[in-house]
C-alpha cells in the first residue's frame, strides 16, 4: 500500500491548488480523480465547458455585431450541435493536457478511480484494474458537486436534462424550458437565448440573483424580455412530462401550462460526497451534501481532514475553491498561509454578463451607510458605440463620509474582466479621488469607471482636495522657517 503526506480527493480547481501547493511544500501527494480524465466537474461538465459553449455561441451567431447590424445578422446562419461540441472538445482537451503537465512537473501522482475511506487514514480506489489501497497523513476533499436531480423530475438524458446533460445535447431544440433561475439556470438560458431558441425561465422566487444588486438584476430583466424571453417568476412546477418526441408538458402549480421542445432542470447542486464513506472517519455531509468546516482554516471535526471548493457551500466558485485549496494546504502542513481578502469578485457568464464585488446598494442601506452611487452607461462610451453596444451599465458605490469605495456592479460585455480594476481599488482602501484623477485609456470599456466616479462625485459634497506629503513637507518647512526668523 502505498503512502503520501496528502492526499487530496477531486481534481477541480481546488483539489488541483491544494495538490501543487503541497507539492511545492516538498511533500508527496496523491491526487485521486473519479472521472477518466484530471480535471473534475470543472473542467469536463461545468465552468470551463458552459464558458466555452457561451464563446462558441457568441461567436457562431454573431451576437456581438447585431447591435450594429440588426437582429437578423447571423455569422454562421445553420448552426447544430456539431458546431457547439467542436470547439468544446478542443479546449477541453488543452485543460486536461495543462493540467497533466501541472501534476508532471510538480511530482504530483494521480489515480483515477472512485475513492471511499475504509479507515480514518486509509482510502480504497475502484480503478479499471481493480481495487487499490492508498494510505495518507493528511487529506483534503474537494470532490465538488452533481446537479441535483428531484424524484418527480422525469429526467431521460434527451429532452428532460440536468445541467450537466445539457452539454451533450445531439440537436438544437426550437424551444428551451428552464426550470431555476440559479446562476447556471441563467447562464444556460441566455447562452440559447442568443441561439434564438425560444426560452421560458420558471423559478419560483419573486427575482432572479437575489444576491446581485437589484438595479443591475432590473436591467439585466429587461434585457432578456426585451429579446424574447419568457419569465416566470413566482411560479412552483407540479409536474414535467414528455408528450412526444419533440414535446415536454410543464405544469404549474397555479394551473398553467408550459410547452417546450426540452426541458432543462437546473434548481441546485448537491455535494458529491454520499459514495466517500465518511461515516468512518466521523464526518457526515447535510442534506445538500454539504461538509461543514473552520472557514479560516477549512479543516473539519476530524484535525487531518480537510475540505475545499463547494462542498463546504457558499460562494461555491472555481475562483474561491483555488484559494481555498491553497489555504488548506497550507495550514495542513503549519506554513503560514494569508487569508482572502474579504471582498472577492462574483461573475456570472450569461449574456450579458454580470460581475460584482462589495456591497450593493440594499445592503449598504440595511448597514446605514451614508453612500452616493455613480451610473456610467456602456454605450454611451466611445468604445461601447464601436462594439456596437446598446446595454449594459457600470454602477459605484462611494461612501459620503470616507469617500471610500463600497462596491462595484457591472452588467454588460466585458463585465467579468472590468471588475478587477475595482476589486483592486475596493481592496486596497481606494476612494472615488483615485478615478477622478487618474486617466483610463481612450476608448475603452474601463473609461466608464471615470464616467461613472464622475458622476458621483457631482453629486456629493465638496471638500478641499487632500493634501499630498510634498504640500505636507512643505508647509511644515514654512513653519518651521516662519518660527526661526521669530525666534
Amino acid at each position: 500500500m502505498s503512502q503520501y503526506d496528502l492526499i487530496v480527493i477531486g481534481s477541480g480547481p481546488a483539489g488541483r491548488r491544494a495538490a501543487v501547493q503541497a507539492a511545492k511544500l516538498k511533500k508527496s501527494v496523491l491526487v485521486v480523480e473519479k472521472g477518466r480524465r484530471v480535471g473534475g466537474v470543472c473542467v469536463h461538465t461545468g465552468t470551463i465547458p458552459s464558458k466555452t459553449l457561451r464563446e462558441t455561441v457568441l461567436n457562431l451567431s454573431g451576437w456581438r455585431e447585431r447591435g450594429f447590424y440588426g437582429r437578423a445578422h447571423r455569422a454562421k446562419r445553420d448552426i447544430s450541435a456539431d458546431d457547439l461540441r467542436q470547439r468544446l472538445s478542443i479546449t477541453l482537451d488543452h485543460e486536461v493536457e495543462v493540467l497533466e503537465h501541472q501534476f508532471a512537473r510538480n511530482n504530483v501522482a494521480w489515480a483515477t478511480g472512485a475513492a471511499r475511506f475504509v479507515d480514518p487514514h486509509t482510502i480504497e480506489v475502484a480503478t479499471d484494474q481493480g481495487m487499490r489501497y492508498f494510505s495518507g497523513e493528511r487529506f483534503i476533499l474537494a470532490v465538488g458537486t452533481a446537479p441535483y436531480r428531484p424524484p418527480h423530475i422525469p429526467f431521460d438524458g434527451e429532452a428532460i436534462l440536468d445541467a450537466d446533460e445539457i452539454l451533450d445535447l445531439k440537436r438544437l431544440p426550437r424551444s428551451l424550458s428552464v426550470i431555476g433561475g440559479s446562476v447556471i439556470g441563467i447562464e444556460y438560458a441566455t447562452i440559447f437565448s442568443a441561439l434564438d431558441v425560444k426560452v421560458t425561465v420558471i423559478d419560483p422566487a419573486p427575482r432572479v440573483l437575489p444576491f446581485i444588486d437589484r438595479e443591475l438584476v432590473d436591467e439585466f430583466v429587461h434585457d432578456m424580455r426585451d429579446r424574447g424571453m419568457t419569465l416566470r417568476f413566482e411560479s412552483k412546477v407540479a409536474s414535467v412530462k414528455r408528450m412526444g418526441a419533440d414535446a415536454c408538458l410543464i405544469e404549474l402549480e397555479d394551473g398553467r401550462q408550459i410547452w417546450s421542445e426540452m426541458v432543462l432542470f437546473a434548481a441546485g447542486r448537491k455535494g458529491a460526497v454520499d459514495a466517500l464513506g465518511l461515516e468512518v472517519c466521523g464526518l457526515a455531509g447535510d442534506e445538500r451534501g454539504r461538509i461543514a468546516v473552520d472557514k479560516a482554516t477549512f479543516q473539519t471535526a476530524v484535525p487531518h481532514i480537510y475540505a475545499v471548493g463547494d462542498i463546504i457551500g457558499f460562494p461555491s466558485l472555481a475562483s474561491t475553491s483555488m484559494e481555498q485549496g491553497r489555504i488548506a494546504a497550507c495550514v495542513a502542513f503549519g506554513e503560514p498561509a494569508q487569508a482572502p481578502p474579504e471582498f472577492f469578485p462574483y461573475g456570472i457568464y450569461s449574456v450579458p454578463e454580470l460581475s460584482t464585488i462589495g456591497m450593493t446598494e440594499e445592503q449598504a442601506r440595511e448597514k446605514r451607510i451614508p453612500y452616493e452611487c455613480g451610473i456610467a452607461r456602456l454605450r454611451e462610451t466611445s468604445r461601447g458605440h464601436i462594439m456596437g453596444l446598446n446595454s449594459g451599465f457600470m454602477k459605484m458605490i462611494f461612501s459620503l463620509e470616507t469617500r471610500r469605495l463600497l462596491g462595484v456592479h457591472i452588467v454588460g460585455e466585458g463585465a467579468t474582466e472590468l471588475i478587477h480594476i475595482g476589486q483592486a481599488v475596493l481592496n486596497l482602501g481606494g476612494t472615488l479621488d483615485y478615478f477622478v484623477e487618474n486617466t483610463f485609456n481612450y476608448p475603452t470599456l474601463a473609461e466608464a469607471y471615470k464616467i461613472a466616479a464622475l458622476d458621483a462625485w457631482n453629486r456629493m459634497p465638496r471638500r478641499q482636495p487632500s493634501m499630498t506629503a510634498f504640500d505636507a513637507a512643505s508647509a511644515a518647512l514654512q513653519r518651521f522657517a516662519s518660527a526661526a526668523r521669530n525666534g
